[in-house]
């Protein structure tokens, strides 16, 4: 029986390109540096900057409301056994959600003229939302027991993936209207790499175990409904004799469709001491081509031979056919983000308070950080925060030194932590604001 990670695919289709959280929110105030242009065109550096291929601008994020750094690790690789373990069955919620996001930057600078700011970038993105109901993960424990015997019934409902791996081509442009108003947008040229797209609405499974006394091998009869949307240069379906989808190959690497997207800010002095800022971020769409599009469907009934070696996400068990050719256009996940920051000190230090809500392809993620910014000068700044989301919190931490900035808003607390992310960036400084 063949089988498919999806993330896993998504992830060796970018590599060529990169050789996250979509964002680092603790970078929003340091004011030095250039990862927050992407929380906010308007938020223009103090220098210049030249960013270093990839380690300029490196972003990851993992994160799920229920499983842990460890066991998405486990879910996206190469194991196979963790579902067999009752204490990872526990832990499971009825619905279980995992995001992944990927950023990085292959090209990125950006310079002062006058009250003007110009920004560009070429760079990877990759983002990942599942989820992956508790009782797939109870079938496949099921499966590979040797404990269970005979008939087993299962209903697995509303198994959904999400993936949207591109390349970006942004220009940037901010402007100082005055000593309290900056305005600043970004124009995203996209390169489509790859979208899929898979809603499993539900699979009723009525598996034949053999026992001692009746020996067979394992097969499942299996009334699906499920629907995949599959896009991506080089990217092949392979089907079995009955004609059901059982694999997905990669021919080659290449373009499959293009789109544009466009981010908007705004950052206002409301008095010497309190700073507001808004952005909408990622409002765009990518258009895939024909020739490079197929969506597939399931719907009846399936007999499923040899159920003791499976994934969790098996497209023997969907049933799927693969269907024509089909253009299709996709949007990506935007983000809202509103900012307010009082100063002390002569701005030697920033107490903010920032507010982030993303809005995916399965659910939205909000979060409120407060936070305390060190600026003691433009060489060195850090940041240390507290974090509400999604019924849980965490802190986080950045730190500017030079032309190194580094940092992350979800603390890793062992292989137990459920929501992680990291950024690494290092330019070269360029010329001050005139």
């Amino acid at each position: 029986m063949r089988k498919i990670t999806f993330i896993g695919i998504v992830l060796l289709i970018c590599l060529p390109v990169i050789c996250k959280a979509q964002y680092l929110r603790n970078s929003y105030f340091v004011e030095g540096n250039s990862a927050r242009l992407s929380m906010n065109p308007a938020l223009q550096p103090v220098r210049g900057y030249y960013n270093l291929p990839v380690i300029g601008a490196f972003n990851l994020e993992v994160s799920s409301n229920s499983l842990s750094y460890r066991d998405i690790m486990d879910v996206v690789g190469e194991e196979d056994d963790f579902y067999k373990s009752n204490e990872f069955i526990n832990k499971l919620d009825i619905d279980n959600k995992l995001d992944l996001n990927l950023n990085t930057d292959i090209i990125s600078f950006g310079y002062h003229k006058g009250p003007k700011f110009y920004s560009f970038n070429i760079g990877a993105r990759v983002n990942v939302d599942a989820s992956i109901p508790r009782s797939m993960f109870e079938y496949l424990r099921d499966m590979d027991s040797d404990l269970i015997t005979g008939s087993r019934r299962y209903n697995i409902l509303n198994e959904e993936v999400n993936v949207n791996a591109y390349t970006e081509i942004g220009f940037g442009y901010s402007r100082v209207i005055n000593d309290r108003l900056t305005i600043g947008t970004k124009i995203k040229g996209l390169l489509g790499c790859a979208n899929m797209k898979l809603k499993v609405n539900e699979l009723d499974i009525d598996a034949h175990l053999p026992d001692s006394d009746n020996l067979f091998l394992p097969y499942a009869d299996i009334a699906t409904s499920a629907e995949l949307e599959l896009s991506g240069k080089g990217v092949e379906l392979q089907e079995n004799a009955e004609g059901y989808i059982e694999d997905v190959e990669f021919d080659k690497f290449g373009i499959g469709g293009f789109g544009a997207a466009i981010d908007l800010g705004i950052n206002y002095k409301l008095t010497d001491h309190i700073a507001l800022s808004a952005a909408i971020l990622d409002l765009g769409f990518i258009s895939w081509n024909k020739g490079s599009s197929t969506v597939s469907k399931a719907s009846g009934n399936i007999r499923v031979d040899g159920i003791d070696d499976l994934d969790v996400l098996d497209f023997d068990l969907f049933g799927l056919k693969k269907g024509e050719g089909k253009s299709r256009t996709t949007r990506l996940c935007p983000t809202l983000v509103l900012g307010g920051e009082y100063s002390i000190l002569e701005n030697k230090i920033g107490l903010g308070i920032l507010s982030t809500t993303r809005f995916g392809e399965i659910e939205n993620y909000s979060e409120l950080t407060a936070s305390a910014t060190f600026r003691p000068g433009n060489f060195f700044n850090a940041t240390v925060s507290y974090s509400l989301m999604q019924g849980s919190d965490t802190f986080g931490l950045a730190l500017k030194l030079g032309g190194l900035f580094v940092g992350t808003d979800y603390m890793f607390l062992g292989d137990d932590t459920k929501h992680v992310n990291a950024y690494v960036g290092l330019s070269i400084p360029l010329a001050k604001k005139k």
